[in-house]
């Protein structure tokens, strides 16, 4: 089998992404990387502190790569760290990067103009699936995932911190995509068919910053 790396935000559709990547049996998953906030010791953008991933990797057997970056990083910054990493994966003969998005094309052109300029090609192995189906699917295997953060322009402030479910799905608004493709939310799956045991974390506070809330989720 080809080795790929998957793109990691700790979310549910990473999650479901290495799933649908082992079960296709195209491809060896060989590892799981994201993008780390340096200043908070988080996940960019998702707010996961950095033990939390680093215990769904290890509970998903893989090792985690970790694509270090400034709180105030421009698209430069961005760039040249990922480059940076990039590379050297391509030295240990991985030509591919995975990653979890569902049909925003914008953001996969950015993927792949990105991928090119360093000689490595995307693969989406969720790409055009409707999101309801998605989520559905996701809980039904026995994933589990809880709200990290959401944008209160586009949903209320009470979902963040709440677990993905069949009732949370009916609780969403109808312009809301079901799977946050737009950027509603993000999430962190803590337990699935992915993972050798659960990732045990309690609920800290919610908290308004930067124009996002962030549910904090502390590591046990």
């Amino acid at each position: 089998m080809e080795k790929i790396i998957l793109a990691w935000s700790g979310g549910k559709d990473s999650a479901f992404a290495l799933y649908e990547l082992r079960k296709g049996g195209q491809y060896e998953v060989v590892g799981l990387m994201t993008t780390i906030t340096r200043d908070y010791d988080r996940v960019s953008m998702h707010g996961i502190r950095t033990p939390l991933i680093e215990q769904q990797a290890k509970n998903a057997g893989l090792p985690l790569i970790k694509v270090f970056i400034s709180a105030q990083s421009s698209n430069e910054e961005y760039a040249a760290a990922m480059t940076r990493v990039l590379n050297q994966l391509k030295t240990r003969d991985i030509q591919k990067v995975a990653f979890g998005d569902i049909f925003l094309e914008d953001v996969r052109s950015y993927r792949e103009k990105n991928l090119a300029l360093v000689g490595m090609t995307a693969v989406l192995p969720l790409w055009g699936k409707d999101s309801k189906k998605l989520v559905e699917s996701f809980i039904k295997l026995g994933f589990k995932a809880i709200v990290s953060t959401c944008d209160p322009k586009k949903i209320s402030s009470e979902f963040c911190g709440r677990v993905i479910d069949n009732g949370f799905i009916t609780a969403l608004p109808q312009n809301v995509d079901p799977a946050g493709e737009n950027g509603e939310f993000h999430s962190f799956a803590f337990d699935g068919p992915i993972f050798k045991q659960p990732v045990r974390f309690t609920v800290g506070e919610k908290v308004l910053r930067d124009g996002f809330w962030f549910c904090d989720l502390v590591p046990l």
